[in-house]
């Protein structure tokens, strides 16, 4: 179906209308000028992201519903980086003509998943039209009690430096969707030269072979927030003393923090948590596996510091993995190599405005 037969309040309509609210905190949702929320005793928390087709995403590998997953999941990461507990969700989104009305349904399915996983409400939003394509703008709304907000700089000395999961994972699955999309485009332009017909309905079912690399395609299409982790760390009674995402590269996040703290940090090559396909793919490639993981981005796990007399308290949590400690910021950000060799933290991450 066309969406200009449906217009933009019967398209809302739709994508809406069983929407239940899950928080006390939502007054009013969808079907207002304005949602309405109520935070009487806590302080309230908003990140937004703009996804823009071309620079952060390319139909070509993700299909709509995995887009939306991602879309709601990095907003919700960063109401988890700040140790808030993430409650209303808006969307608003740019799309062409090329869109259909069953497009946008599968977009929304994939975030209702992503909400419905961690208890948002989707409270309202936009809709426009584009002639350059997809562009996707999500705001998240949080609480938390003003004693547990973690903020960036907040790392002292002597702390100790975490990360969840493992790192460079996403980005060896986007090389890899991006070098088949190379090797299929390749392969339809030497067909089309040829004007060769048959190799041209062929690669019209052209099917990647992925086996042995799902993790890889996982960590890119399938971003997961990390509010296990966070449930975890209230569990044990930690309170990190400064927190965020992994969203631009393990070296750029550090460097932020370290930063807005005033201190140096030491981390160790040897410590940064890597899966056996990352390795495999980057060797594979030729590309340092360390450099993946330190500068990959997009791998959205929790990178934090805490109080150095959480060292065994630490060591309890899975998924947690200590790389390295706070340092007095005299002794600048380094990475320790394997063989003991030091070098000077680069932030060579993502750069949205490169």
């Amino acid at each position: 179906m066309e969406i200009a037969k449906l217009g933009e309040f019967g398209l809302i309509d739709r994508l809406t209308k069983d929407i239940a609210i899950k928080n006390a905190s939502t007054v009013k949702g969808v079907g207002d000028d304005c949602a309405v929320l109520s935070y009487p005793d806590n302080q309230v928390l908003v990140t937004t992201d703009m996804l823009m087709e071309g620079v952060h995403f390319d139909l070509t590998y993700i299909d709509l519903k995995h887009l939306g997953y991602k879309s709601a999941m990095v907003n919700i990461s960063d109401i988890f980086a700040m140790n808030g507990t993430p409650r209303q969700l808006t969307v608003s989104l740019a799309i062409s003509k090329r869109f259909s009305v069953e497009d946008i349904e599968e977009f929304y399915s994939g975030l209702r998943l992503a909400c419905d996983k961690w208890n948002v409400d989707v409270v309202g939003g936009d809709t426009t039209s584009s002639f350059t394509g997809m562009a996707i703008s999500i705001t998240c709304i949080g609480e938390a009690a003003k004693q547990d907000i973690v903020y960036r700089n907040g790392a002292k000395d002597t702390d100790l430096v975490c990360v969840s999961g493992d790192l460079g994972a996403a980005y060896m699955g986007l090389q890899l969707l991006e070098r088949e999309k190379s090797v299929y485009y390749q392969q339809v332009e030497e067909a089309r030269k040829k004007n060769d017909k048959r190799a041209l309905e062929e690669l019209s079912h052209f099917q990647p072979d992925f086996s042995g690399k799902e993790y890889l395609l996982q960590r890119q299409l399938q971003t997961e927030a990390r509010g296990d982790i966070i449930q975890k760390l209230r569990e044990a009674g930690i309170r990190p003393t400064a927190m965020m995402d992994i969203s631009d590269g393990l070296s750029s996040e550090l460097m932020h923090i370290c930063k807005q703290s005033g201190v140096g940090c030491r981390i160790y090559e040897k410590n940064i948590p890597i899966d056996y396909q990352t390795a495999v793919m980057a060797e594979e490639m030729n590309m340092n596996v360390t450099t993946c993981a330190m500068n990959g981005g997009e791998d959205y796990e929790l990178l934090f510091t805490v109080p150095i007399g959480d060292h065994e308290k630490i060591q309890q949590i899975d998924g947690v993995k200590l790389i390295g400690h706070i340092t007095d910021a005299k002794f600048g950000q380094v990475l320790v190599t394997r063989d003991n060799q030091e070098f000077a933290l680069k932030a060579q991450g993502w750069n949205p405005l490169s």
